[in-house]
């Protein structure tokens, strides 16, 4: 009789202790939802005042930008990777982000593959010490594509959408 009072008690706790546990997000989850909540906070337009003695040498610009902190993938692109960044991708796997990188490179751009804090690769095509000058290049880069082809034959043959590039400021 004792044995079975143990035995029932031992069931219980164990079916409370158990019930109790709720499954955890993963991790996965969690960061991109983080993510997401970044973006749509990030491209809600902010007032911008500038100063009116001040002359800038480009246009400015009042394209938004995402900051963050990223750091090259290779050692050799530490030295072009400047404040203000045009990222054409944003790739979850470095061999995926590796080949866009080939492919951009054989139409002779520079492509620099950079790695943020989440794990995400960016592949960025053109970086500059301004945001203005990164954007002003990214609108020439993107009318080169354009003269090549229309947004969805660009697409089939780079596997990436023309129209969801970005400028990034590097956070340090």
């Amino acid at each position: 009789m004792n044995k079975k009072l143990i035995g029932i008690g031992l069931a219980i706790v164990c079916l409370v202790s158990f019930g109790s546990c709720k499954p955890k997000q993963s991790a996965y989850k969690s960061v991109y939802e983080a993510a997401k909540e970044r973006e749509v906070e990030e491209n809600t337009p902010a007032a911008v005042t500038t100063p009116a003695t001040t002359t800038p040498t480009y246009p400015t610009s009042s394209e938004s930008v995402r900051k963050e902190k990223i750091t090259p993938v290779y050692d050799a692109d530490a030295s072009g990777l400047r404040a203000y960044s045009v990222v054409i991708a944003a790739m979850g796997m470095k061999p995926n982000a590796e080949s866009l990188k080939q492919r951009i490179e054989n139409d002779g751009y520079k492509v620099i593959l950079a790695q943020n804090e989440q794990g995400m690769y960016r592949v960025i095509i053109a970086s500059f010490d301004s945001k203005d000058q990164a954007s002003a290049r990214k609108s020439e880069i993107l009318a080169e594509y354009a003269a090549k082809g229309d947004a969805t034959t660009l697409k089939s043959k780079y596997g990436i959408p023309f129209n969801d590039w970005w400028i990034l400021q590097r956070e340090y």
